[in-house]
Formats: C-alpha cells, structure tokens, sequence
C-alpha cells in the first residue's frame, strides 16, 4: 500500500522533508480504516493518501481556488467558493482534511458546514501543523495546539475519539534544521547553488548522513511531546 504514495509524500532520507512527510504518512495509515463509506477529502489538492482508502465506497475531494497553491495536475472533482459546501446535509460518512486547516482563514464558518454534510457519528480525521515554516504564502493563517483544535470541534458539534501527534521535541528541532539548510543555508551560497553536481549530489548525501545520524541518537534522547511536527484528531459527529 505504502508503494503507491507519491515519492513527495513518502520520502526517503535523502530529502530535507523526511521527518514530517514520513511521519505522517505513518499517522494517517494507522487511523485510516477509521473512516469508510462515501468519504470526503476536505481540501484535497493532489490527493496524497487517496490509495490508503482503498476500502472506501467513494472518495471526492473538494479544494478552494487558492492563488498561492496553484491547482496544476491536481485531482480535485469539486470547488467551492470558501465558504459553503455545494454537498447535502448528511451526504457523507466520513471526511479526510490534512494539512488544510492552517489555510482555511474562516475555520470557525467552515467547520459548521463539514458538520452539516457529515452523517450523525460519521467520523473526521484531521491532521494540521503545529511546528512548521510558512509555506502556501499569504495563505498560511494558523497554528493550532491540541487544546485549540479539541475546543473548535466541541464548540462545533464533534464528539473528539482519538488526539495524537507526529514527531517529539527532538525530532521537530532536527527536522527544522534540515529545512534551514536546504531551504536557506544552501539556498544563499551563489556558487553552490549555481553548481548541478552539488545540489543534485551533495545536498542529498548530505540529508542522508544527516537523517541517519539523528535516527541513531534519537534512540537516546529523552522524548518529550510539547513541541512536535504535526496535530492528529480523530472525531465524530455527535448530532
């Protein structure tokens, strides 16, 4: 099942984004036979997961017209103007939204409208940033902690079943640091950035040796959970 994840979303340790993609990857693997029926991916851009709901009797992704995520070779099935969703009341069993949260500006007026066409103890899983870089620019509107995302729901009618995370303390500060160094680091040295040899084999070795190595001490280091990569929430609709 793992195979049929694009390689963006399941990385290997040469990419400076190993931790948070693979991580999650895990996360949304684990919980998703949670959810079945006619199911709805909430913001589903290119649809990342969509083989890991195989079991499901339908699968549509719906996605906002966004000018800082170009929609190029996305497979969204519906658009909806950001504020309402052109579905029933009741018309799905389950919901998928990852890493949507975060660019949705009016969550508190969008979350009423995934409880209207969710059926009474569907299920939502939900997954969003805690510790991230801004990406998707200007869209990129929150960060939400645990407590945030448990009040929101409640507040919204959804009976909370599962809270989790991806990534500790320790893993977050590494995955950062690899971000940095690709991202910025690499990125403002000219001459490395204008040489192909180094940025298509020197950077990735260098990933390897890094990712590798943290995986080893990470063994040893205290594992604490205050600060971590990603917010995992399983719900149900309670009425």
């Amino acid at each position: 099942m793992e195979q049929k994840i694009a390689k963006e979303f399941n990385p290997a340790l040469s990419s400076p984004y190993y931790f948070i993609r693979k991580l999650l990857l895990k996360k949304v693997q684990q919980y998703s036979k949670e959810l079945s029926g006619n199911l709805l991916d909430f913001g589903c851009g290119s649809k990342p997961y969509k083989s890991l709901f195989n079991h499901v009797k339908s699968y549509t992704g719906i996605d906002y017209e966004n000018p800082g995520h170009p929609h190029i070779n996305e497979q969204i099935d519906v658009f909806y103007d950001g504020k309402k969703l052109p579905f029933n009341d009741n018309q799905f069993d389950a919901i998928l939204s990852s890493e949507v949260f975060e660019h949705v500006f009016n969550l508190e007026s969008i979350l009423p409208e995934l409880h209207r066409v969710l059926k009474t103890e569907g299920k939502i899983l939900i997954t969003c940033p805690f510790v991230w870089n801004e990406h998707e620019v200007p869209h990129d509107y929150a960060r939400y902690t645990q407590f945030a995302l448990k009040h929101l729901l409640e507040k919204n009618g959804f009976k909370i079943l599962v809270q989790d995370k991806s990534g500790d303390f320790a893993t977050t500060l590494h995955q950062m640091k690899m971000v940095y160094i690709c991202e910025h680091f690499l990125q403002s040295m000219y001459i490395i950035g204008k040489i192909k040899f180094i940025t298509s084999n020197i950077r990735p070795l260098l990933m390897v040796i890094c990712n590798s190595w943290f995986l080893l001490k990470h063994k040893l280091l205290p594992k604490r959970y205050d600060i971590y990569l990603n917010n995992i929430v399983l719900a149900m609709k309670e009425k």
